[in-house]
């Protein structure tokens, strides 16, 4: 505003503004990069935690082979960044050209295997790259979520692989390896990704917060870990999404709860007390406080389920009944049922 009152100033301070300008676009286009991309792995010995998928990954960059791989196991374990940084290790900079990825948001029908996967299939790769460096003669398809794909698709999948062998190496990804078809993991090497430990999840967030400049106590820390269950991808944008929302202060241990969705202890514990009552009445109120509070139906199922388990008053056969009863509650509300009826089932379940 001083600027513009004061008038008359010289064009060279302006170019000077306007460059500040840019590069100030530059740093905040750079800060705004989510941090899932932005420390992504980009060689196969920053993976963390999955110490078998490395070492053979990397005897095979050292004789620049590979086979067709099927990498299983929970979200957020590394599975799509282990193989993309693989492929940047074995292509360089013809990684675009080398290598092919459909995921859950691209078509999965068998018109997509039998057009785009085989067209790309055929294509020649030679031995060498534009500088003359020597390049592995084969490329890669990467299909992410391969578990989602029909199975019309799987099948037309497999004539491409046997056909296309001599030029192509294919990489499955997928969380449950049970939704591939036997003639596609008998094809491939198959590759389980564990579920990460605490003390990895702790040791790559303390390395974002020290780059970050982020403050978070170890309660914090420790609150972030253990509502991610193992997925590192969820730890670190429940840590970036905390520090967008406290800014330079202290991250605290409500602060996760409130952008995990968790539901608060003393909550649970209402629940919980408001069950043993006996009284249809005052489950009825407190279920609909609680989801007018916006929490999930999910949440509160994956919460009593521990609660359940630690109660000391029930027999193991009143807590496998109730498990067998929340099962059936997950099932349906995975497939879309109401909230509302499904939380109250399981409550009134335990009520009897």
């Amino acid at each position: 505003m001083h600027a513009f009152l004061k008038g008359g100033v010289s064009s060279k301070p302006a170019a000077k503004e306007k460059a500040g300008s840019s590069g100030e676009t530059g740093k905040t286009r750079e800060r705004l990069v989510p941090w899932v991309e932005k420390y992504r792995p980009r060689c196969v010995d920053d993976v963390a935690y999955q110490e078998e998928v490395v070492a053979m990954l990397k005897k095979s960059l050292e004789g620049s082979d590979l086979p067709n791989m099927l990498f299983y196991g929970p979200p957020g374990t590394g599975k799509t960044s282990t193989i993309l940084a693989a492929s940047r290790e074995l292509f360089g900079d013809m990684y675009r050209l080398r290598v092919l990825e459909l995921n859950a948001s691209d078509e999965r029908g068998i018109d997509v295997i039998r057009n785009k996967v085989k067209t790309f299939a055929q294509l020649a790769a030679g031995g060498t790259r534009p500088d003359g460096r020597p390049c592995p003669p084969f490329k890669i398809i990467i299909l992410d979520e391969a578990d989602s794909m029909t199975n019309a698709a799987q099948s037309a999948l497999r004539r491409t692989m046997e056909k296309q062998s001599k030029n192509t190496r294919f990489c499955l990804i997928c969380n449950y390896v049970s939704r591939i078809i036997e003639p596609l993991t008998s094809r491939c090497s198959k590759f389980r990704f564990k579920p990460l430990s605490e003390d990895v999840q702790r040791k790559r967030l303390l390395e974002i917060c020290e780059k970050e400049g982020i403050k978070c106590g170890e309660e914090a820390m420790n609150t972030i870990i253990s509502t991610s269950e193992g997925d590192l991808r969820k730890a670190i944008t429940y840590l970036q999404s905390a520090y967008r929302l406290r800014g330079e202060d202290d991250i605290t241990v409500q602060d996760i709860y409130e952008i995990g969705g968790v539901v608060p202890d003393e909550v649970m514990s209402n629940l919980m007390i408001t069950c043993s009552s006996g009284s249809y009445e005052k489950l009825e109120r407190t279920v609909q406080d609680l989801l007018r509070e916006g929490y999930a139906a999910t949440q509160v199922v994956t919460q009593l389920f521990d609660l359940v388990v630690d109660r000391g008053d029930l027999t193991d056969t009143q807590k496998s009944a109730i498990m067998e009863r929340m099962a059936i509650i997950d099932k349906r509300l995975c497939d879309g049922a109401d909230e509302y009826l499904q939380i109250m089932d399981v409550f009134t379940h335990m009520m009897a």
